[in-house]
């Protein structure tokens, strides 16, 4: 396979957009179904070890943007007019990667070890020494009106991973843990609750973190706490684990101060970078002030294997090489049949696995007003589930869009899927980013729907090495989903058949 550096890519394709398009003749046939041979041959690219799993700020990266660019380009997408980087959104990041640490605690003033294998830290700036600090256990660190639930100001806070039982009311625990630094914590450390193979989250979030480089500052130590090492910890200190999760789950909970202290160092190799989201345009025919957004992150964990292991390259195959699949398809066939009357925008996020970054970015700092945005269209990790699936919605619950959806999966033979099992799934996914600014959101598709499938997948290849390309990927389901967004982009893009709230 040959790979094109992906500045070189940009400049090969500048060319081609500098020729002026033809005009668009009126449709004289429908769009062609997409196959599962067509988004195969994408994903065997994005997810060639040659790709290094595509990681943010490497060569990986380079080579995943030189591709989706170039294919873009190809189906006829343009760059983004008054871009300062055609194609690309450059984005400053800070990488934090843990190179050293300790932790020692003491309970009643007596010390108590916690297994290496139990602790994951990682420090803000390049070092950084904490000594006798006092431990509070937070539950999941904010009551249920969003707001910081203990005094932690100079204090080791613990709190919980998951959501529960506060569900999309509340945020995930990056921006809890955010908050509880803002309210001042010393450090903190997540527990991982069963939401999360301990196994999983060290391998995709421990040792190196990301940020924004115009990011709030963090705690000056952050980490993780296997359930294992915090329930030992907490019984130690007279605790009951499980029921103080339990108490956690009342939106009035107020913290337990714990006779504990912690003294924590942390050593960090710190990296600024840039990375890039990936913006294209398709210019409608009859303009009207408002556009569709179609998304998808294109970066994945990278090199994710210690050395010596067999296969250290987490690809990213369904997660989401198969996402990025079918943006490619489906902006082919919106771009070489009737050209729709709105302007439609597609993106590709970077840092996605990092905590929707990408997509955070892009809100911030939109290179299309969000108000001009009348939906926003993610596809994520799409390649679960055979055809035939019903179709789930996540960020479901306003009438017109879900009318919509609707009305184009029945008219591709679609049965709806509305028990409401995909929701919990709303904060893990970018369109979350652009749902906080007022853009409405959605995750139109099978994977969602089919949730023996989706957890099958979860608590195997998911954020490991074994998400690779292969026969056994269910790719029916994705073809079936890429024909509904084809739908779903010419319908909202349509002035007649959609208003454009």
């Amino acid at each position: 396979m040959k790979i094109i550096h992906f500045r070189a890519a940009i400049a090969a394709v500048a060319l081609v957009a500098s020729v002026p398009s033809a005009a668009v003749a009126a449709p004289a046939k429908a769009d062609p179904p997409v196959t599962e041979a067509q988004l195969a041959a994408h994903i065997k690219v994005l997810a060639d070890d040659a790709f290094e799993g595509r990681a943010p700020g490497t060569d990986g990266e380079d080579r995943t943007i030189a591709y989706i660019v170039a294919e873009w380009a190809k189906a006829g997408l343009e760059a983004v007019p008054g871009s300062t980087t055609p194609w690309l959104q450059p984005i400053p990041f800070v990488e934090s990667r843990a190179v050293g640490g300790t932790a020692k605690f003491k309970v009643n003033g007596r010390d108590f070890a916690i297994e290496d294998d139990g602790i994951i830290l990682t420090g803000r700036e390049a070092s950084a020494a904490l000594t006798n600090v006092p431990a509070v256990f937070v539950g999941y660190g904010v009551d249920g009106t969003g707001k910081v639930n203990a005094d932690v100001a100079g204090k080791l806070a613990i709190m919980l991973f998951d959501n529960a039982p506060f569900g999309d009311k509340l945020p995930r625990y990056r921006e809890r843990r955010q908050l509880l630094a803002d309210a001042g914590a010393a450090a903190v450390l997540v527990i991982a609750t069963d939401a999360v193979p301990w196994a999983q989250l060290r391998d995709s979030a421990g040792a190196t973190s990301m940020r924004l480089a115009d990011a709030k500052p963090a705690a000056p130590v952050s980490g993780f706490l296997s359930l294992e090492a915090a329930d030992a910890l907490l019984a130690k200190a007279g605790q009951d684990g499980g029921a103080l999760r339990e108490a956690a789950k009342s939106p009035d909970y107020r913290g337990v101060v714990l006779p504990v202290s912690a003294d924590l160092t942390t050593q960090s190799a710190i990296r600024p970078f840039i990375s890039n989201n990936v913006i294209a345009k398709l210019p409608g025919a009859k303009p009207d002030g408002k556009a569709v957004l179609f998304l998808g992150h294109w970066d994945h964990l990278g090199i994710c294997g210690d050395e010596g292991d067999a296969d250290r390259i987490c690809n990213g195959a369904v997660d989401n090489a198969s996402g990025i699949a079918v943006l490619i398809e489906v902006a082919k066939r919106l771009a070489s049949g009737a050209r729709p009357d709105r302007d439609i925008y597609f993106l590709a996020t970077t840092a996605e696995e990092k905590g929707l970054l990408g997509a955070r970015y892009f809100a911030d700092h939109p290179v299309v007003p969000l108000t001009d945005i009348t939906v926003a269209l993610n596809v994520d990790t799409i390649a679960i589930s055979p055809r035939g699936t019903p179709v789930a919605t996540i960020g479901r619950g306003k009438p017109a869009y879900d009318a919509v959806v609707r009305q184009v999966a029945t008219k591709l033979g679609r049965k709806l899927d509305e028990d409401g099992e995909a929701d919990a799934f709303i904060q893990r996914q970018d369109g979350w980013a652009l749902g906080a600014k007022g853009v409405t959101s959605l995750m139109v598709g099978g994977s969602f729907s089919d949730m023996p499938l989706l957890e099958a997948f979860l608590s195997s290849d998911y954020h490991g090495p074994n998400d690779n390309f292969s026969d056994k990927i269910p790719l029916g389901g994705a073809a079936e989903d890429a024909d509904l967004h084809v739908g779903l982009g010419r319908t909202f893009a349509d002035v007649k058949a959609w208003p454009g709230k």
